[in-house]
């Protein structure tokens, strides 16, 4: 089955998403970079596109250019701050309510490298609140939502930065000494971690919900903001900024992997998908840091993420 994804694909594009009238799509970050990119080429498609963004203003102006490209049903913002677990149950409430099916869920915003200690709503690390514990909170609050699809999917959003990601299990939260890639790339592993725990326990409960994974390579978001930083400090992180969109590929095609893993028939749970190159290219089955195939630390992880946020999942 994982033959179905090849080694290295050919140049597919948003063009070859299959038809997906009838469905419907949550996509976090739905206001900008990859997550407007894939909102779009997910309404071009016919689905129902959720866009549960955290900035009223920013989702406001993506809603018209997602209405734009819809062949389908009237895209819809979804209010969505995943730093804050208030707001995260107050969205699955809604979508709750609606009584609908949630047919793919993109586990997609995320906010990178921040230049200050900045904590969420509930106390935790901006990133790994953001970027997991956010994300493991919405999936499992949506999983009835989820459930009452045929086969459901999960993508989750990684970063070729997990490479270098380690769980700080002592401080997971960085209340000690924070280091911002540090803290970031701990995320990305993160993300990695529960993709996969979470396609092992759908599976093992008998469940049709497939979780799989995707990182865009390099690619020329907003993601990376310099702002508060100083001095040299600033400097150089202007530099870094510059040299990092030099050498980026566009949203559009840093959403590709995230669109393959999200539409494309017979993916095998647990894949990961990612630029043929690594850092850029057409999307293609890619590799993952090894402490990204532990279960031990997937299932440390997933009682750590239970703890923290007060959500279990109903299943073993």
């Amino acid at each position: 089955m994982a033959a179905s994804i090849p080694l290295v694909a050919r140049r597919w594009s948003a063009d070859d998403i299959p038809d997906l009238t009838g469905k419907t799509a949550v996509v976090t970050g739905a206001n900008s970079g990859l997550g407007l990119r894939t909102a779009e080429a997910l309404a071009a498609k016919g689905a129902q596109v959720l866009m549960a963004c955290r900035n009223e203003l920013k989702a406001a102006a993506a809603l018209e250019s997602v209405s734009a490209a819809a062949t389908g049903p009237k895209p819809e913002v979804l209010p969505l701050d995943l730093a804050d677990l208030t707001s995260v149950r107050r969205a699955a409430d809604h979508l709750d309510v609606r009584g609908g099916a949630i047919d793919i869920l993109v586990n997609n915003a995320g906010v990178m490298a921040l230049p200050g200690h900045i904590r969420t709503a509930d106390g935790f690390d901006a990133q790994f609140g953001t970027n997991h514990l956010g994300h493991y909170a919405f999936t499992g609050l949506l999983l009835p939502a989820l459930l009452r699809a045929p086969s459901p999917r999960v993508v989750t959003v990684s970063s070729v930065a997990a490479w270098g990601g380690v769980i700080n299990w002592p401080d997971p939260n960085w209340r000690v000494l924070y280091i911002r890639w540090l803290a970031y790339s701990q995320s990305k592993l993160a993300n990695l971690l529960f993709s996969a725990e979470l396609d092992r326990r759908a599976r093992a409960a008998g469940t049709t919900l497939t979780s799989v994974a995707a990182h865009p390579g390099l690619s020329a978001t907003n993601l990376y903001d310099s702002n508060g930083e100083k001095g040299l400090t600033a400097t150089l992180a202007a530099l870094q900024q510059r040299l990092i969109v030099s050498l980026a590929q566009s949203d559009r095609m840093g959403a590709l992997p995230q669109l393959y893993a999200a539409t494309m028939p017979a993916i095998p749970g647990n894949a990961y998908l990612g630029p043929a190159f690594e850092t850029f290219g057409y999307p293609r089955r890619t590799l993952r840091n090894p402490l990204a195939y532990s279960r031990l630390q997937a299932r440390a992880l997933w009682r750590l993420s239970e703890n923290l946020t007060g959500i279990e999942y109903p299943w073993p």
